[in-house]
Parts: structure tokens; C-alpha cells; sequence
């Protein structure tokens, strides 16, 4: 019989001892690795379950192209709320660690925005004009993941409407602050004030999750732990650049994006095509017209006036090459 090597003997010792401290048994668990499959990348990733998801509702095939894409994007939220929740639960945060998650966080929204050619440039604009009508009343504007984004990344009276912000200055409660955040009225009619199906449909589903999440995260969210750095901690360059480049990623440059493909895809000779789930998306995307920022603190008072507009010209006219 060869002889086991020391140092393997050293590591099933540490697994004894292990497994012995937790009322465990060692050789089951040997057993198992016995017995056990070796692992292949397919079944780690769920491969074929992951590519069973592309259900479309249609025959076009760049729908398939749609529904990909989002799904993916949604991939992303996920790992960004991920990353969000360890800043929210750190009880001793570094600027080190706050930086490092923040720039994560940076890169996952530059991933997206960078990839949303995949959108703009991607899909046959007759097909898209056409499959599009068999999602109705469903809009990307119900992307649960990243209204969470949101409320892990600022409090709720920062995401409160341009319109009504000022009202909201003091003490309000969690419900009072969501009912006038600024997403809804991107799914009403001004006129009569009527919700549409789309955020009827999206407050049945995600209201009280919304609201679970604000109140657990109240006085935690991204931007009130930066406040509660001592000042030289909040003064780091590397940390404050990384809060304001998350800032206009999210709440620039990816509203803009969006933008891109609308024009791209709903306006036409005659004007706007309504939105899937009839939001109002010119009124609604544009970011000078909402001016949300995760970070107030960090902008100087013409920075927000001027909210979106310097980058506009940048990353929306000619990249877009729309004029």
C-alpha cells in the first residue's frame, strides 16, 4: 500500500478535528466524496437550465436577442446588489473595502452600459416594432432589481420627485417617502393622475419588498455610511471619486443609454411610439429632468443644476449619432 503522504495526513487531521467540533462524523462525509461525481463546468453553471429561459412569446427572431440581453442585465443587478449588501452589513467600515466595492459596483454598471449596443444596434427595428407588442403591458421599467439598487444606494428622500423634493426635507416615514418617489410618475398619466397596468402591476409585486428593504437599510444605505466616516476618511480622493463615477454611471450614463434606444427604436417621422406598458419614457429617462443623484453631498449646487447635461453631448449625440 503506498504510503499517505504527510502532508495529507496533516489536512485529514485538520478534517477530523473539524468535523469533530461540529458533532460530526468524518468518514460519512469521506464517503461521500467517495461516491461523489466528479464536477463538470456545465453542471456547476446549470448550463442547460440557464439556456432554457429564452422563452419567447413570438416567432421574430431578434426577440430572442431582447429577452437575452435583459436577462443578463438582470444577472448583473443581482451581482451588484451583492456587492451593496456587504457595505450595508459592514459594522467597521475602511475606506479601503468601501472603495474596493464601490469601484465594483462601477464596473458592473460599465459592463452594461457599454454592452447596451447589444440594444441600440443589435435588433431588426421592424421586428422589434412588431414582437414588442406581444409583451405588453410588461416594460423594462419593472426591473424590481434595480429600483433595490436604488434603495441600497441612497435614502428613499433622495429618490423622492425633483417636483416635490424640497417638501420632504424633514422627518417622514419610509410609506410617505416611497409614495412620492420619483419612478412612479414615469407610470402615470399626468392629466388624470391614472396609474397604468405596468406599476399597478409593479407595486402589487414589489411594494412591500420595497419597503422591507428601505426600513431595514434606513440609516445604512451607500451613501449614509460615507457620512458617518470621520472627515479625513470622507475627504479620501480615491473613495470620493469612486462615489461620484458610480453616481453618473447609474444615474447618467445608463438613463442615456436607454435613451439612445428609444430614439433608436420609438421615434419615428410621425413622433413617439408609447412605450411597452405606456410609460412616459421621454419625460421619464432624461436625467436633467429628474436629477437624482445617490450622493448630493458630493456635487457642488451648479453641478446639479447642471445634472446630466455635460455628458449628454459626449455619450448620447455622438455615440449615439443621434442629432
Amino acid at each position: 500500500m503506498k504510503e499517505i503522504k504527510p502532508e495529507i495526513a496533516e489536512k485529514v487531521r485538520q478534517l477530523e478535528e473539524k468535523f469533530k467540533n461540529s458533532g460530526q462524523d468524518l468518514g460519512s462525509y469521506l464517503d461521500g466524496l467517495l461516491y461523489d461525481k466528479y464536477l463538470t463546468y456545465w453542471d456547476y453553471i446549470s448550463l442547460d437550465t440557464l439556456l432554457s429561459l429564452q422563452n419567447t412569446r413570438t416567432h421574430f427572431p431578434d426577440e430572442k436577442i431582447f429577452i437575452g440581453y435583459h436577462q443578463i442585465t438582470e444577472l448583473y443587478f443581482n451581482l451588484i446588489i451583492h456587492e451593496q449588501e456587504q457595505i450595508v452589513e459592514a459594522e467597521d467600515i475602511s475606506v479601503a473595502f468601501f472603495t474596493e466595492k464601490v469601484n465594483r459596483l462601477v464596473r458592473y454598471f460599465r459592463i452594461l452600459t457599454h454592452s447596451f449596443d447589444v440594444m441600440i444596434k443589435g435588433m431588426d427595428k421592424e421586428q422589434f416594432l412588431k414582437f414588442r407588442m406581444a409583451l405588453l403591458p410588461a416594460s423594462g421599467f419593472q426591473s424590481g432589481q434595480f429600483r433595490m439598487i436604488e434603495i441600497f444606494s441612497t435614502p428613499l428622500e433622495n429618490l423622492v420627485h425633483m417636483d416635490v423634493r424640497k417638501d420632504f426635507s424633514g422627518e417622514h416615514s419610509v410609506e410617505e417617502l416611497y409614495e412620492n418617489i420619483y419612478w412612479k410618475r414615469g407610470a402615470t398619466d399626468l392629466a388624470s393622475g391614472e396609474k397604468t397596468l405596468t406599476l399597478k402591476q409593479f407595486e402589487e409585486e414589489y411594494t412591500p419588498r420595497f419597503l422591507r428593504l428601505a426600513n431595514r437599510v434606513k440609516d445604512r444605505t451607500l451613501y449614509e455610511k460615507y457620512q458617518q466616516l470621520s472627515s479625513e476618511d470622507k475627504n479620501n480622493k480615491n473613495l470620493v471619486e469612486a462615489l461620484r463615477t458610480l453616481d453618473v454611471t447609474v444615474n447618467v450614463n445608463w438613463l442615456l443609454m436607454h435613451i439612445g434606444a428609444a430614439h433608436r427604436y420609438l421615434m419615428s417621422k410621425k413622433g413617439a411610439v408609447a412605450a411597452t406598458g405606456g410609460t412616459n419614457w421621454k419625460d421619464f429617462l432624461p436625467p436633467s429632468f429628474q436629477r437624482i443623484s445617490f450622493f448630493p453631498e458630493l456635487w457642488s449646487e451648479e453641478e446639479m443644476k447642471e445634472w446630466g447635461k455635460e455628458w449628454v453631448d459626449e455619450t448620447f449625440n455622438k455615440k449615439m449619432n443621434i442629432h
